[in-house]
């Protein structure tokens, strides 16, 4: 049977291509959308593609992963101008049933001189995904949406790397960009954690909250090693107001 990483890329060469076949991987009779973007259905989906491949796309894929019924990749995509992007399927019979993703223009380096996609590629512990999924959700349940930031130090390695295009690398850097504030209210507040994928040592959380007042997703993809978070990516996207969307089963 294939692998569903081979499934995920497969289909979402398809944006580099253009070639509709690549939707068959899609059951399009099931296929639920969450990209706000993007029309319902397989149909939507081959529409988008033919249309992307106009402007001559790259797919590159940096890093990908299996979690049960879901593959999730960390993908850089060149559509006239770069972007990073996680991408998030989930699969039933060996076809791709309901899809997420969260985009950002890709930024940077950081100050730290990180890129948004470089940094360790290797899925390792296996056999401690679900100890590394409790810790991560915990971290971002009790310091990102509780906001319980003193609490820092139990999760992170001192050393964090950071690969956010605004933040350099450490616990104290993260510290005064989770305490920055504009008219008394958090730059960045997490609200509500919708899903945790993982496998091995990286973790990948699926968050919903507010940037400088903006609904926004934040996709996090946090590295474990010896018990602590010791490397982090993300996107965050802005969420389009509900008027605007394409489809409307939401972008959690």
């Amino acid at each position: 049977m294939t692998s569903k990483k081979d499934l995920i890329q497969k289909l979402l060469k398809g944006i580099e291509t253009g070639d509709a076949n690549a939707a068959a991987v899609v059951n399009e009779a099931k296929y639920i959308q969450h990209n706000p973007q993007t029309h319902e259905g397989s149909e939507g989906l081959a529409a988008l593609f033919a249309r992307l491949s106009k402007s001559n796309p790259r797919v590159t894929f940096v890093r990908v992963f299996e979690d049960g019924d879901f593959a999730f990749a960390h993908n850089l995509y060149d559509f006239s101008s770069l972007r990073v992007a996680f991408e998030v399927f989930r699969f039933e019979d060996g076809k791709a049933v309901e899809h997420w993703d969260n985009i950002q223009p890709e930024q940077g380096p950081n100050p730290s001189r990180r890129g948004m996609l470089d940094g360790e590629t290797e899925i390792t512990d296996r056999e401690k995904t679900e100890v590394n999924r409790s810790l991560v959700r915990s971290y971002v349940e009790a310091v990102l949406v509780q906001r319980q930031i003193d609490c820092l130090e139990m999760y992170l390695d001192e050393g964090l790397l950071q690969h956010n295009p605004q933040i350099g690398d450490g616990i104290a850097a993260l510290r005064a960009a989770l305490e920055a504030e504009v008219n008394g209210e958090p730059c960045i507040r997490y609200d509500r954690l919708h899903r945790v994928l993982a496998e091995g040592n990286f973790v990948l959380c699926v968050s919903e909250g507010q940037r400088s007042g903006v609904h926004s997703s934040f996709y996090d993809l946090y590295r474990v090693a010896d018990g602590r978070i010791v490397e982090h990516w993300d996107t965050i996207e802005t969420i389009a107001p509900r008027s605007e969307w394409k489809n409307q089963n939401g972008k959690f």
